[in-house]
Parts: structure tokens; sequence; C-alpha cells
């Protein structure tokens, strides 16, 4: 009788390693297809965050014609005589940064099939079409620089374009907080903080004019 109770106890002990074997066989399954999953999902996830909205794609449309206004504001001060050399080397400096950027922005909006708008900047007559941007110039601002001279040209030159890079501040600020594409964000902070410095710059030389 105890040799029977013995084998008894044996072979119930023998089937729930059995079961539990067959348990572990089963999890070992399901965590196989696991890895797949949540590599699809990492994937889409990875993939998602690069794509861009309409908050990228309005940064892009108004930052180039708001760069172009600024590069031709700087190549008319460049074109003057007797222009205090601090206020020429500034100006160079925005034409070397901006006219990059603005490649690198009608760049982005080919690669995202999204048409431009007019890149017209005042004093050409063609800004019906443009949204208000804060900063730009009037084509009577415009006009001003274009006949100023000398020191007063300089002077109108550094006050006009303050008030422009803020206004271009203004703009980055706003895709920093809602563009989603990456490498624009990163674009909009570094416009950000190299127009402030220039802004102090610029602040700087006119209380030296």
């Amino acid at each position: 009788m105890r040799n029977t109770r013995a084998l008894a106890a044996g072979l119930t002990a023998l089937a729930v390693v059995v079961a539990a074997a067959a348990c572990g066989d089963s999890d070992t399954d399901t965590t196989a297809t696991s890895p797949n999953t949540t590599t699809t999902t990492t994937i889409s996830v990875v993939e998602g965050s690069a794509e861009h909205n309409q908050a990228d794609v309005m940064f892009a449309r108004m930052m180039i014609p708001h760069h172009a206004q600024a590069i031709e504001m700087s190549d008319m001060i460049l074109a003057k005589p007797e222009i205090p050399a601090e206020v020429t080397a500034l100006a160079e400096q925005i034409k070397e940064a901006q006219g990059p950027e603005i490649a690198q922005l009608e760049s982005w909006l080919a690669d995202w099939d999204e048409p431009q708008m007019p890149t017209d900047v005042p004093g050409s007559g063609h800004m019906s079409d443009m949204p208000h941007m804060d900063g730009m110039m009037s084509d009577e601002d415009m006009q001003a620089l274009a006949d100023a001279q000398g020191v007063e040209a300089a002077r109108l030159f550094l006050t006009q374009m303050i008030d422009h890079h803020e206004g271009a501040i203004d703009m980055a600020e706003t895709e920093i907080e809602d563009g989603r594409f990456p490498d624009a964000v990163t674009l909009a902070r570094t416009i950000a903080e190299t127009q402030q410095q220039e802004i102090d710059t610029m602040r700087r030389l006119l209380e030296n004019l």
C-alpha cells in the first residue's frame, strides 16, 4: 500500500512538472513574438517624430521673405559710402547667416511638397498675398533707408534691423512652441539666439553713433 501511494505521489509530481514546462514553452513562444511588435512600434514613433506640421510650413514660408528683406536692407547699407565699419561688418554677418537659412527653408518646403508663399519683399509691390509678419519694413521704411546717407543711414539701418530681428524672434519662438519637424525647431532656436545677440550688438552700436 505504501509503495502504491508513493508511486501515485511520484506520478502526480511528474504531471505538475510537465504541465509547468508546457506553460513555460507557451510563455516563451509569446515572448518571442513581442520584440517584433515592440520594434515595429518603436520605428513608427521615430518616423512620426520627423514629420512636419502646419506650424513648420508657416515658419518656413514666412521666414523666407523675412530673411530676404533683411538681406536687401544689408545690401542697401553695404552699397553706401561712409558707413561705420562695425555696421558694415554686421550687415555682412546678417547676409552670411540668412542666405543659407533661406536655402534650407526652401529645401524643406520642396521636400514636404508644400508651395512657397510669395517671396517678394516690400518695395516690390507684390506683398498682397503675404500674411502679416512682425518686424517687416513697409515700402516707406525701405525707401527711407534707400535715401539715407552716412551716419544717418547707419542709425536708421540699426533701428530698423532691431525691429526686424525682434519680429524674427517672435516667429522663431512660435515654431519652437508649435513646430514638429526637429530640424526646423533647431533652426528656430538658432535664429532666436543669434538674432538676440545681434540685437544686443546693434543697441550698443546705436549708443556710440
